[in-house]
C-alpha cells in the first residue's frame, strides 16, 4: 500500500511539470512606479553590466518625442569610468548634513543624457520622458537609479570627452536603501527626510491633485 501511494505521488509530481510552479508577481505599472524611488545609496559590490545599460538606454527607441525630433544622446558609464563622473555630481541636496552618498555607497554606473540640439521646452519634455522611462526599465531588471541635475557640466563634458552638451546624469545600481512614500496634503512640506535609517518621500494625496 505504501509503495502504491508513493508511486502515485511520483506520477502526479512528474505529470505536473512546470504548471504547478507559483507565478512570479507581474511587473505592473503600479508595482514599477512604487519601486522606482530615487536612490542615493548603492551596493558597491554589484557591478552594472554593459548589456544592462544598453537595455535601459534602449527604451529611447520606443518612447515619445516632441515633434519626433529625437535629439537626445546617451553616454553609458561603467565602473571602470565611474571616477570620471563621481567628483562632478552632487546628490541629496535636501540633506546637506549627510554628505550623500555615504562613503562606500557610491553608484558605479551612469547614463549621461546629452543633447544634439539647442535646448528648448520640447527638449526638456523629452528629457523627462526619457529619464522616467529608463528608470522604470532599470526597476524592471532589479536595479534602481537617480536623476541628477546638480553637476558640473563643463567638468563632466571634459572628463568624458563628450561631443555634445550634457543635460542630466542618471545613476544606476542596486539600491541598499529603505525608502517609503508618505501621503501628505498639498500644503504640507514636500521635502524628503530620513529617520531611523529609513528615507521618507512625501507624496501629495490623489484627492489633493484633482481639480474639482
Amino acid at each position: 500500500m505504501a509503495d502504491n501511494y508513493l508511486g502515485r505521488k511520483m506520477e502526479e509530481y512528474f505529470s505536473r511539470g512546470d504548471s504547478d510552479k507559483r507565478p512570479r508577481p507581474s511587473n505592473t505599472l503600479a508595482r514599477l512606479l512604487h519601486r522606482n524611488r530615487s536612490c542615493r545609496g548603492y551596493d558597491a559590490s554589484f557591478k552594472v553590466r554593459d548589456d544592462q545599460l544598453r537595455r535601459i538606454i534602449g527604451v529611447n527607441t520606443s518612447v515619445a518625442s516632441a515633434r519626433n525630433r529625437q535629439a537626445l544622446r546617451f553616454r553609458p558609464v561603467l565602473a571602470d569610468e565611474a571616477a570620471k563622473v563621481l567628483p562632478h555630481i552632487r546628490m541629496g541636496g535636501a540633506l546637506p548634513e549627510l554628505h550623500l552618498p555615504l562613503p562606500g555607497t557610491e553608484p558605479n554606473a551612469f547614463i549621461v543624457i546629452c543633447t544634439a540640439a539647442e535646448p528648448d521646452d520640447d527638449l526638456y519634455i523629452d528629457l523627462g520622458i526619457s529619464a522616467q522611462s529608463m528608470l522604470l526599465q532599470a526597476v524592471e531588471i532589479g536595479l534602481n537609479g537617480l536623476c541628477i541635475r546638480a553637476f558640473d557640466r563643463e567638468a563632466l563634458k571634459l572628463s568624458l570627452a563628450l561631443p555634445c552638451e550634457p543635460l542630466m546624469v542618471v545613476a544606476i545600481g542596486r539600491s541598499i536603501e529603505n525608502i517609503e512614500t508618505v501621503d501628505i496634503a498639498a500644503g504640507e512640506s514636500h521635502a524628503y527626510y530620513r529617520r531611523d535609517g529609513r528615507h521618507y518621500v512625501p507624496k501629495v494625496r490623489l484627492d489633493d491633485l484633482i481639480i474639482r
